[in-house]
């Protein structure tokens, strides 16, 4: 995101799309594979090896109106495999199960379900995907699960669901490549802030705007997310990789690997794995729920981005940048002004508590590590900062008071920050940079001598800080007995769920990034 006065984040009317600033869009493009973005193109990558992957004989049968459509097979390095395309609509509940030398190609929009609605109870379709599946696509496709319906895209530790792009099952994609395809969005049916009627909720009118909603931006078919059920379940996603998403709706405009609208505390969100998504790593909309074993890999945006009342916490996260490309790492907002010139003033306010992360910032193009505006709630825990030391070195920046003063927490948190000025407080005034340093407590450190290794595993001068109950913010936390995301063995949490790449290796048997995993 980069508005600062933007109205809306996700909530522009179909009407008023055109005005909608270049961070907003979560929606997809509607023209061929591009790469932006990038550093001057990689090669090709070779082939090494045999192919070992022959052709499924067709595709599985399914329940959906029109079924899956057999479109021939597609060769790359790991081999030769059937090509089944998704319905445009999962209008019953389905299953698409793991068939070896089967893909499932997302052809446009694909829709879970149809919208059930702002006051709808219950769920209308599931579409359940099996541990080991591969979906693609390409330009303009993406998944959407519409409101009152759920996924359950559960895969295992050591057989994740991969959502990739053409482009990478012929082999053809690099380290640098991203915004081939759209990506996966999920919405529900809890509290948003930012209606779309531009009517708002705020503490002096709380029920100004009884039935506050969104509107996915970009489709051509109006997609409403939010309600009032905070409980409300959009399924379960759990060890999901998403790679090389962010297709490119118009300059600028891209989704996200994964975004969330209005999702619930019902919803399962844990070990999903971003990689070279063109936009935001992971971006949430409104919604209240908790997530954790998240890594984002690459991303050219905010590699987190949490908006529009989402309230949100995050367990156990690790982020790193490319050379040259990507922004904050984290990206945290509250409606701005909505009318009254005070921030933050409709509700629900945004909250967002990450516990145990590590953070490396390689873009000498991101002003900042992390971010937070609009009156939002930033509430941190037992965090390791690597920051690029060609940049400026701001690890933190906070604009306006309210978001100084909503701040939840920054407990035993290190980092080599810039050391004249490790962050920058509401008003960039010494005062106010010196009361955004007063609210961490001892056990942090903007002044650190990092000692990381293998990008993300804590050396010994991370291992020697004491650590900070974190249940103390949310009882979703774990008591943390180390700071960061990993204190010994990267694989003890990403391990072959996640993939390989010259950004980060995990020593994953599930192979490189560039590649298929052949089970």
């Amino acid at each position: 995101m980069k508005n600062i006065t933007r109205i809306l984040v996700l909530g522009c009317s179909s009407l008023a799309l055109a005005a909608c600033g270049a961070d907003e869009i979560v929606s997809p493009g509607t023209s061929g594979d591009i790469i932006i973005n990038n550093p001057s193109p990689t090669p090709t990558p070779t082939a090494t090896g045999t192919p070992t992957v022959t052709p499924a004989t067709g595709c599985p049968t399914i329940a959906s109106t029109g079924g899956l459509t057999d479109n021939g097979t597609l060769s790359g390095p790991t081999g030769e495999y059937r090509v089944c395309t998704l319905p445009a609509t999962f209008n019953v509940d389905d299953t698409l199960p793991f068939v070896t030398g089967l893909v499932y190609q997302i052809q446009n929009r694909v829709d879970v379900g149809s919208d059930q609605g702002f006051s709808s109870t219950g769920t209308d379709v599931t579409l359940t995907i099996e541990p080991g599946v591969i979906l693609y696509g390409q330009g303009e496709s993406f998944l959407v699960v519409n409101r009152g319906n759920t996924i359950e895209s559960n895969g295992t530790a050591d057989r994740p669901i991969v959502w990739t792009s053409r482009d990478n099952v012929l082999g053809v994609s690099s380290d640098s490549s991203q915004a081939q395809w759209g990506g996966v969005v999920l919405l529900g049916r809890a509290r948003v802030s930012d209606c779309s009627t531009l009517v708002f909720n705020t503490a002096g009118a709380p029920n100004a705007n009884p039935q506050c909603e969104q509107q996915l931006e970009g489709t051509v078919a109006a997609t409403p997310f939010g309600g009032t059920n905070d409980a409300d379940t959009s399924g379960s996603f759990t060890f999901n990789q998403i790679r090389y998403s962010g297709f490119e709706l118009q300059q600028s405009n891209e989704l996200q690997s994964l975004t969330t609208g209005g999702v619930g505390s019902g919803t399962t969100i844990e070990n999903v794995f971003s990689f070279n998504s063109s936009d935001d790593g992971l971006e949430f909309f409104g919604g209240q729920f908790n997530a954790r074993n998240i890594a984002v890999i690459g991303a050219s945006d905010d590699s987190l981005d949490v908006d529009s009342g989402a309230r949100v916490n995050v367990e156990t996260v690790i982020v790193a940048q490319r050379n040259n490309t990507g922004d904050s790492l984290i990206e945290l907002d509250s409606p701005d002004d909505l009318g009254d010139g005070t921030p933050g003033n409709a509700l629900p306010q945004t909250v967002f508590q990450v516990n145990n992360f590590t953070f490396v910032q390689r873009s000498s193009a991101s002003s900042q590590m992390i971010r937070a505006r609009g009156g939002a709630a930033l509430g941190l825990a037992n965090g390791v900062l690597n920051a690029d030391d060609a940049g400026a070195g701001l690890c933190f920046r906070i604009d306006e008071q309210p978001t100084q003063d909503a701040i939840t927490g920054l407990n035993s948190l290190v980092g080599d920050c810039d050391a004249a000025s490790p962050v920058r407080g509401f008003d960039n005034t010494d005062s106010s940079d010196q009361a955004l340093l007063a609210l961490f407590d001892t056990n942090s450190n903007l002044a650190f001598a990092i000692s990381l290794t293998n990008t993300f595993v804590n050396g010994a001068n991370e291992n020697a800080i004491a650590a900070f109950d974190a249940t103390a913010l949310s009882s979703f936390f774990a008591a943390s007995t180390f700071i960061g995301a990993e204190d010994n063995n990267l694989a003890d949490v990403f391990g072959d769920w996640t993939c390989n790449s010259s950004i980060a290796d995990f020593g994953s048997a599930t192979g490189t990034c560039t590649s298929l995993p052949v089970y």
